[in-house]
């Protein structure tokens, strides 16, 4: 269980005052799989990085009783001066798996070839994303978080993600970011909607992205 009390977010920059989220209340329990929907800038990635615990809010409490990935896809939490390898490793140590399984599930689950052992500042945007799904996969976690990720490789890779989001889906916690309602409604059963710094949860994802097109149709 992840659960948001009275959960604000707002970040000070200089004279820069932005209010992401006022106030949220919401419970993610074991077993759910939800689909986010919002606009660019909305919060999403805002939310996604609080309900990891990586970031804090201002105001308000995250309790976890989950273990929850970091949020996986084209932004990094990697050291970029390691190697793809090298932080596979230290990912291991911190969750007490081996060292050798993690890095042979990463090489041949991203196969990322000789760049895995590259420093990671080397990569680009798509094979950072591979690294981190394929070090994901490597732990297990109870709750997945994952942001567009799926769109990363060719088509065999992304055969492969979704035969492993699918399988997690059934058997874990999944939360999921992305702007394609056809990729949410695959994995996910029910939907929220960032907007104006608030999240509506749906019943149904097929409703949470239905009221996200009016509201961009709206704001078009």
């Amino acid at each position: 269980m992840i659960r948001f009390e009275n959960v604000s977010k707002a970040y000070h920059i200089r004279k820069f005052h932005k209010q992401v989220f006022y106030n949220l209340n919401f419970t993610i329990e074991r077993g759910d799989s939800i689909g986010i929907c919002g606009a660019n800038g909305a919060g999403k990635s805002t939310l996604m990085r609080m309900i990891a615990g990586v970031e804090h809010p201002t105001d308000g409490k995250v309790i976890h009783s989950m273990s929850t990935s970091w949020p996986i896809g084209y932004g990094s939490a990697f050291q970029s001066s390691l190697t793809g390898a090298d932080n596979a490793r230290f990912i291991a140590r911190i969750y007490n798996k081996s060292e050798d399984y993690v890095i042979a599930y990463v090489e041949d689950f991203a196969q990322l070839g000789p760049y895995l052992h590259q420093p990671v500042e080397t990569y680009s945007a798509g094979m950072n994303a591979r690294l981190a799904f394929g070090i994901s996969l490597a732990v297990d976690f109870e709750c997945y978080l994952i942001d567009e990720v799926t769109g990363a490789g060719d088509e065999r890779f992304r055969i492969r993600c979704e035969e492993a989001l699918l399988h997690r889906r059934d058997n874990a916690t999944l939360v999921m970011v992305s702007h394609d309602p056809g990729t949410l409604k695959q994995y996910c059963r029910r939907g929220a909607v960032v907007y104006g710094g608030t999240l509506v949860f749906y019943d149904s994802i097929e409703e949470a992205c239905d009221v996200h097109h009016r509201l961009q149709t709206l704001a078009a």
